[in-house]
């Protein structure tokens, strides 16, 4: 009972007041009461314009696909099925469809979806009423009915109570990613509806936007919940107001466009470090494939909009707001974790990662964290999480950080760059984190990384003695491992690449579990040593274009 109470404590501890309030705000207000309106008017002169990168998620008129699952939808109870997930069922409230790949082949599928929607979603009952898929399908009703050419006073009076719902329940509770999507609609509404309504929630969500990008996005250019997933996600939406205020000519987006650029620029800035050189972005935090638009496709959109967003690498690369480094010479990238577990009021998307890291050489995934399939409460969840599905030390079978309840954080790691060289063909850099200093007796891990053309080489210590502490390295599942000794071992990838493998002590292999996608769970292996009392090397040597 008291340990539970003190993880409370340290969970509850880092929030900002902010978000106690409005929590406790709006439980004891009750349901939110909206009014009736009618003859709402869409008058402003703009016509909507983006390249569609979604995947098409309405097959047939009762059948979609989200999150890699099919389900029939034909029942008016779908909308809050308790059977499916939070999540499923959010993405079916998204209405991403509207705006995917070739939308306008599924134009009558889309107006009837809409329409349903309208009939089988009371007002202010459900979860497609929450504020997050409020936020996301005002602005894809809104693009969607602005291009299309639909005349429907249904749908104009349903966004314009949807966006009263969403004004009354904006997410102070939660902030960051949550609070920006209520922003971006807000705005999107503003430049859609005629007259007082629509200048009122310009304002709105362009005082919310003003206040939320100077904190949101840091001065490397990354997204302060540290997951490129939500980078990218952020930075889609920054592209579409960047677009919107291109289209609308609406003076107060005007007066921001400059400034909205350079912000973009700086986060492609930051997301080209923090991509591998398949093209998708590394696993860190919450981070998987399939969820927010690649790289290549923000690159394809900011295109259209005239952004710079390419820059030559330097064989070392710090992001020194995020905590992230990338080494690379020649043909492989190293990313290395060694920041905070995330915003301190906001770690749910974090995972207990510290001076963890991913590795490619050539195009392919060589060393990968184990990804996120899921979201929820389950056990699983949690293990995707944890210390042990990433490439790092675990001390005494503990997490790093106090990871639980599928987007808390009790204890936190912090961690700290202890030294840094930086040469022509050499880089080393070491690291140490405090997670384990909780523990009895208290432990510090330190890593250090020595990387060369030819080697890497990966030195992990403790300062405690009588701690079983184990460094795991995953392996991607496309790999091919062959054992040659106790402590060595070769990795191959389908176009030629090799890494010999060698520890200071034995290695075992164990399975394990990759998930690049939600919903998706690959079988891989993943290395496993033991610390001893002088602490673990372990040497990476590369063999290219073997075959």
């Amino acid at each position: 009972m008291l340990s539970r109470l003190l993880r409370l404590y340290h969970t509850v501890k880092p929030l900002r007041f902010e978000q106690v309030f409005y929590r406790i705000y709006y439980r004891l207000r009750g349901p939110i009461k909206l009014s009736q309106v009618f003859d709402i008017v869409c008058g402003r002169e703009w016509k909507w314009s983006a390249i569609e990168v979604a995947p098409t998620s309405y097959l047939t008129q009762n059948q979609v696909i989200f999150l890699n699952k099919k389900v029939d939808i034909s029942h008016p109870t779908i909308w809050n099925d308790n059977t499916e997930e939070k999540l499923w069922l959010y993405n079916l409230h998204y209405f991403d469809d509207l705006n995917a790949i070739d939308s306008i082949t599924r134009k009558s599928i889309q107006h009837e979806l809409v329409t349903r929607w309208i009939s089988e979603n009371p007002p202010a009952e459900g979860n497609g009423w929450e504020p997050y898929p409020l936020s996301l399908r005002l602005v894809n009703w809104i693009k969607w009915y602005n291009r299309s050419g639909i005349d429907d006073q249904a749908i104009l009076d349903s966004i314009a109570q949807q966006a009263e719902a969403l004004s009354k329940q904006l997410e102070y509770h939660i902030l960051g990613n949550h609070l920006f999507a209520n922003a971006k609609a807000l705005v999107f509404v503003g430049c859609f509806l005629e007259g007082e309504l629509g200048v009122k929630y310009l304002k709105l969500g362009l005082k919310l936007l003003d206040r939320e990008i100077p904190e949101q996005f840091l001065g490397d250019g990354g997204h302060f919940e540290l997951s490129p997933m939500y980078h990218c996600i952020l930075l889609w939406d920054l592209l579409d107001l960047i677009n919107l205020a291109n289209i609308a000519l609406e003076p107060l987006l005007k007066n921001r466009l400059e400034s909205w650029k350079n912000t973009a620029t700086k986060a492609f800035d930051w997301l080209n470090v923090m991509t591998h050189p398949d093209g998708e972005v590394v696993f860190f935090n919450d981070s998987t494939i399939g969820i927010a638009a690649s790289p290549s496709q923000l690159k394809r959109y900011a295109a259209t909009l005239n952004l710079d967003t390419c820059r030559k690498l330097n064989h070392y690369e710090l992001l020194s707001y995020s905590g992230y480094t990338r080494i690379g010479f020649s043909d492989y990238s190293l990313i290395f974790d060694h920041g905070e577990v995330g915003p301190s009021y906001l770690p749910g998307h974090a995972h207990a990662d510290t001076l963890s890291f991913e590795m490619s050489l050539g195009e392919s995934r060589f060393f990968v964290n184990s990804g996120t399939s899921l979201y929820g409460l389950s056990e699983e969840r949690h293990r995707q999480r944890g210390t042990a599905a990433h490439n790092t030390v675990v001390v005494d079978s503990e997490d790093s950080s106090e990871v639980w309840g599928g987007f808390r954080v009790a204890r936190r790691a912090h961690s700290i760059v202890n030294d840094v060289f930086v040469g022509d063909d050499l880089v080393t850099i070491t690291a140490s984190h405090d997670g384990y200093t909780r523990l009895t007796p208290g432990v510090n891990h330190k890593r250090n990384i020595l990387a060369n053309n030819d080697e890497v080489v990966i030195t992990d210590s403790i300062d405690q003695v009588g701690v079983i502490a184990k460094a795991y390295f995953h392996v991607h599942p496309d790999i091919k491992i062959t054992i040659i000794s106790d402590d060595s071992l070769e990795l191959q990838s389908d176009e030629g690449q090799c890494i010999i493998v060698k520890t200071s002590t034995p290695l075992e292999l164990e399975h394990s579990t990759y998930h690049p996608g939600f919903g998706v769970s690959v079988a891989n292996q993943k290395i496993c040593v033991y610390l001893e009392n002088e602490g673990l090397e372990v040497s990476l040597k590369f063999k290219r274009n073997t075959l």
